[in-house]
């Protein structure tokens, strides 16, 4: 007998748990989306991703445990499947003092610290001797991480899923319940899965007032430094950052950054995008050729997403709204990449147990 699995979201936590739940041939799996791979919309969070894997989950949590937990699936996706998008790449990370009290070294503060949980995780980990620290920095490291080209993984993983009999399907659910009578089978869905990023807060039998945007903005330049570098802060203020990394398959390379809590603004501000491609220079010279400032840069585009942040964490957990049968995964802030297997196993766990609690009950 299958199971009638509705997955409400395509973004990466969506299509991984879609993935996951796929390979499984006793599962029936839809996935029902307003926005898909292709579209690029304020609401939809995962194209405008870098995306890469700095851990920046704290020691102990439930976070740091999705995370060290993906580490493997993203390397064998980028050994196994090069279509998928992804590469490895030589990464430098750079941690000041002063910032750990901003928003963004409060971010990045388990992802900065000297001896950070994850050098037993990542290949090729080295702590950088203080002989090839700028001035200002107190503390780096180095190490060998993924890069992902979201263009070309999200469609990867669209593809995954479809080749495991997954079927793809465009909504608008105005509530959650209304997933539940739209599995492609016509038939009764089992469960629900709740992936819907953001948009949980105004979803209708959901309304999760503790979610709100952490905004980012992005310069996209065909310009490549050869590395992926970012640093606790900026002193253009407490909320800029600054990272750069080169996409896989010809993505180009993001430079940012940003971490504006509770911005709604989709534009991108010219000023912003200033100080972003200025302070890169800056830090990263090889963006350019020796002289050269921004007009150095070739600009593909600008963009702005909204990281979906949660006031106490991820939400990962069995619920049930009149009658229907939940599993909710959404909330993962600037970490929904390097989080995202890790957290959809979690959702498969949960997703069996309701399954078997249903079959308990028939019984």
């Amino acid at each position: 007998m299958s199971n009638n699995i509705v997955i409400l979201g395509a973004g990466v936590s969506g299509l991984t748990t879609a993935y996951l739940l796929s390979q499984d041939p006793s599962n029936n799996v839809t996935v029902l989306a307003k926005h898909m791979p292709g579209d690029y919309d304020i609401e939809y969070a995962s194209p405008w991703a870098g995306a890469n894997y700095m851990p920046v989950g704290e020691p102990g949590s439930k976070h740091q445990a999705w995370e060290k937990a993906t580490w493997p699936a993203l390397k064998e996706v980028c050994e196994k499947y090069p279509e998928a998008g992804m590469h490895f790449q030589d990464t430098l990370i750079f941690n000041r003092k002063k910032d750990q009290d901003s928003a963004t070294g409060q971010w990045f503060k388990a992802l900065v610290q000297p001896n950070p949980w994850y050098k037993d995780v990542v290949p090729d980990f080295e702590t950088l001797p203080e002989s090839q620290l700028e001035p200002g920095i107190d503390n780096g490291q180095k190490f060998t991480s993924v890069c992902i080209n979201t263009a070309i993984y999200l469609p990867w993983l669209v593809g995954q899923c479809v080749k495991n009999g997954a079927v793809f399907k465009r909504a608008v659910c105005k509530h959650i319940t209304e997933a539940a009578s739209a599995h492609h089978s016509g038939k009764k869905t089992d469960v629900v899965i709740n992936c819907t990023g953001l948009s949980s807060k105004t979803l209708g039998g959901v309304l999760d007032n503790k979610m709100y945007p952490a905004r980012g903005q992005i310069v996209v330049v065909r310009n490549d430094p050869g590395l992926m570098s970012s640093t606790s802060g900026t002193d253009d203020g407490e909320d800029e950052i600054f990272y750069t990394m080169t996409r896989a398959a010809g993505g180009g390379t993001i430079i940012g950054g940003c971490y504006q809590k509770h911005n709604w603004d989709p534009l991108p501000d010219p000023n912003l995008a200033n100080r972003i491609m200025t302070r890169a220079i800056a830090i990263c010279p090889q963006l350019v050729k020796e002289g050269e400032g921004i007009e150095g840069l070739s600009i593909i585009r600008h963009g702005v997403g909204l990281r979906p942040l949660r006031e106490g964490g991820t939400r990962i957990e069995k619920d049930q709204v009149d009658g229907v049968n939940i599993v909710h995964n959404y909330g993962h802030g600037g970490f929904g990449y390097q989080a995202s297997f890790g957290c959809s196993e979690h959702v498969v766990t949960l997703v069996k147990e309701v399954l078997q609690s249903k079959t308990r009950a028939k019984l």
